[in-house]
């Protein structure tokens, strides 16, 4: 099989850019309307996206002056989902820190079934003192706690996953038997962070267990992709950096003793579509010119740790921001909006405007041939196996990539024409279903 791209939709709201509910076009209240996610499901599966992907964090994130905030539960929205599509994976974010094990598993578990395979669990541990402190805590955990903690998390999840085998159910009418006891395998967990006794309450789902999804980049984040990830969401805002970021990963994936083919990269990209260059670019202004940037301001301050007040419009960042090693908050995030304003001498106020868009993730506008040949260089050139799409406006941005961007792709012989007979989404990515570890091999195989 020739190498296929494969892309996701990252569903947000009115759009990824923050002043996309202010445009006429867009519904303020959308974000709440379950029609709303079901025509960008339909359009992404139109489009034979992968998957879509839902965004969410156990706190109300950010000043709710700035853009619609508050969000449905992802796993509950994505379940309505999966009766209104047919093809398309439903990717859910959902926090190691702020869950019990159990009960997560118990939910992807149930997901995967109602969507016949069709699941997928962005694994986040959690930034950020407002949701620490919506569950008890003073402050939030320290970065490497939180990765020691998800880690231990994942292994019982796994555990628990895979304590039914597949033909745990026997359904013998004649004899009276249901099921077979001894193929249920309590995992009886006792960890550091985690102590659990019994087996799942639901039976081993169709993909043996959701496509596994990860989003950080720094370096706890990584070395826990290459433990477990399948799937890694990442922002990168030049080809090198890109590059670099994918080789790391994929050697790092090949140490840990896995096919590095097995774990996809998909960077997020934002982008603004126009029949010509310059529409597009006035697509953009538009965008920007509707942008509060005392909103930008203090959202900029809060994720670098600064005191309010600290920044000022038209000047640069600070020459004393602290290194990398001293966040415990988004740390790869950081480092790279850094980067992004010095490399680019960038003032506090063209830093809120490049992030009011994608917030890190690269921002693109032009035409769909341009935005074609952009993911077509990332992709041939050693940077991508994919794309996070991250539409600045919904449901526009996401129509006008599926209708003249998705085309051009197809042509080019790098984007599949439909869904063919591969039915689940770990199929689609082109990953195996994942062998019980409590059934040996060659058990397996008779």
């Amino acid at each position: 099989m020739p190498r296929r791209l494969h892309l996701n939709a990252f569903l947000m709201n009115t759009g990824h850019h923050e002043a996309s509910w202010r445009l006429p076009e867009s519904d303020p209240h959308a974000h709440v309307e379950l029609d709303h996610y079901v025509r960008l499901a339909r359009t992404a599966e139109r489009g034979s996206f992968d998957s879509l992907f839902l965004a969410d964090g156990p706190q109300l994130w950010g000043d709710i002056a700035q853009r619609p905030s508050g969000a449905l539960e992802p796993l509950t929205l994505l379940t309505a989902l999966a009766t209104a599509t047919e093809h398309i994976g439903l990717i859910a974010t959902a926090s190691t820190s702020y869950n019990s094990p159990y009960n997560l598993a118990r939910k992807f578990a149930s997901l995967d079934i109602i969507s016949g395979g069709r699941a997928g669990w962005n694994i986040v541990t959690t930034a950020g003192a407002e949701a620490a402190r919506n569950f008890g805590l003073d402050a939030e955990p320290a970065h490497a706690e939180r990765y020691a903690r998800a880690a231990e998390f994942l292994d019982v999840a796994l555990k628990l996953w895979d304590s039914w085998e597949d033909d745990a159910i026997v359904a013998d009418k004649a004899t009276g038997v249901w099921g077979d006891d001894d193929k249920i395998h309590p995992p009886r967990h006792r960890g550091t962070y985690f102590s659990v006794e019994g087996a799942l309450n639901v039976p081993r789902s169709p993909q043996g267990y959701p496509l596994l999804v990860q989003a950080g980049s720094s370096e706890d984040g990584k070395a826990f992709a290459a433990r477990y990830a399948e799937a890694v969401f990442t922002a990168q805002q030049t080809l090198a950096d890109a590059q670099a970021f994918y080789a790391d990963l994929k050697a790092r994936t090949e140490a840990a003793g896995r096919d590095p083919d097995h774990l996809k990269v998909l960077p997020g990209i934002v982008p603004v579509i126009g029949s010509t260059e310059a529409e597009a670019r006035a697509e953009e202004r538009v965008l920007e010119e509707h942008i509060v940037y005392t909103h930008g301001v203090r959202r900029l301050e809060q994720l670098l740790q600064l005191d309010a007040g600290t920044l000022e419009l038209d000047a640069g960042l600070p020459a004393d921001l602290p290194p990398e090693d001293a966040i415990e908050g988004a740390k790869s995030r950081y480092t790279l909006i850094v980067e992004l304003a010095r490399r680019e001498r960038l003032t506090v106020r063209q830093l809120v405007g490049r992030l009011g868009g994608g917030r890190g993730h690269l921002t693109f506008a032009g035409t769909p041939e341009q935005v074609a040949d952009a993911i077509e260089t990332w992709f041939t050139r050693g940077a991508a196996d994919g794309f996070n799409i991250m539409p600045a406006v919904l449901p526009s941005g996401l129509d006008a990539f599926v209708d003249h961007v998705v085309p051009l792709l197809r042509a080019r012989g790098l984007l599949r024409d439909g869904y063919g007979p591969r039915t689940t989404l770990r199929e689609r990515y082109g990953l195996p279903r994942p062998a019980n570890q409590y059934v040996s091999p060659a058990l397996a195989t008779v």
